[in-house]
């Protein structure tokens, strides 16, 4: 994706986060064009454990605007997308003396916020 070259936005990015990415997209769904403080109350009461570090992205994203940006007021959820990190890849003993593979996905969250504009 290309660099953020708009200076009314101001986004934050976690990455390598120990939770599966379809999991982590479920949260990220439901805050994408929320105003910020509706986000934040949604992901304060979900019972998923992605909420917790998308909380945790979004909060970093609002203190983005603040202080980097000098963004204050409405602010609202633009942009919030999980890409997929690298996989950590492990063993399990199976029957046998085989063995199974298991996979320990982890996310890259990316959350951008904006004033809301007034039409």
């Amino acid at each position: 994706m290309a660099e953020n070259t708009n200076t009314n936005e101001a986004r934050a990015c976690a990455k390598f986060v120990r939770v599966a990415p379809r999991k982590a997209r479920l949260v990220v769904d439901q805050i994408r064009n929320q105003p910020v403080d509706k986000a934040l109350e949604l992901l304060q009461f979900n019972n998923r454990a992605a909420a917790v570090p998308v909380a945790k992205v979004l909060r970093s994203a609002v203190a983005n605007a603040q202080n980097n940006h000098g963004i204050r007021g409405d602010l609202y959820v633009k942009l919030a997308y999980v890409d997929e990190g690298p996989t950590i890849k492990r063993f399990r003993p199976r029957a046998k003396g085989s063995a199974s593979r298991i996979n320990k996905r982890t996310s890259h969250i990316t959350v951008v916020v904006a004033p809301r504009k007034e039409a």
